[in-house]
């Protein structure tokens, strides 16, 4: 980190990893490290890979007053990203709702750091925001993210098909969800 920026605000900490919100100037660690996790993000995530698809990706989370963008840090390599976790789709009222999307980064991946961190980011949902109900679609052959919301208590709901326009295509995914009375 540049002497001049300011050390990042965790929202939570966990053992070995803390959560924090996303911030413009991530961009480069943000895209360096996809750039690394194409072969575990394809055929899944498509996350941004530049420095100004980074910057309008984060931007738009950022300001939307419908999301929660956060970052899942590792603690003891000085705050490094491990991986990323948006509350997208928040709706306030009788709903109290948001829809997750994810990804671990390739040096994190099979660690443990983003099932610790998940579970950090369902106690800032459920606490801090106020949300009841958490909701992960997963494409049904993605079996490691399947095992990361069940490890976190999430719950089979359903399957949609042709729910989400992916690589080209609309995918078949299947519906978890948690709520915050388990």
């Amino acid at each position: 980190m540049p002497p001049h920026a300011s050390r990042p605000r965790y929202l939570a900490e966990g053992p070995r990893v803390a959560i924090r919100h996303f911030r413009l100037d991530d961009g480069d660690e943000f895209t360096a490290r996809v750039r690394e996790s194409g072969d575990l993000h394809r055929p899944w995530l498509f996350p941004p890979d530049t420095a100004a698809a980074y910057a309008a990706y984060a931007r738009a989370r950022i300001e939307s007053p419908d999301c929660e963008p956060l970052l899942v840090c590792e603690r003891e390599a000085g705050g490094a990203i491990a991986g990323y976790i948006n509350i997208n789709n928040i709706v306030r009222g009788g709903f109290l709702s948001g829809t997750l999307g994810y990804g671990a980064f390739a040096h994190a991946a099979g660690r443990g750091l983003m099932g610790e961190g998940l579970g950090l980011v369902l106690r800032h949902a459920f606490g801090p925001l106020g949300l009841h109900r958490l909701e992960a679609n997963i494409q049904p052959l993605n079996t490691a993210s399947i095992a990361l919301v069940r490890r976190a208590g999430f719950r089979l709901e359903g399957f949609s098909p042709a729910l989400v326009f992916v690589d080209g295509a609309w995918r078949d995914h299947e519906r978890w969800a948690i709520t915050a009375d388990g």
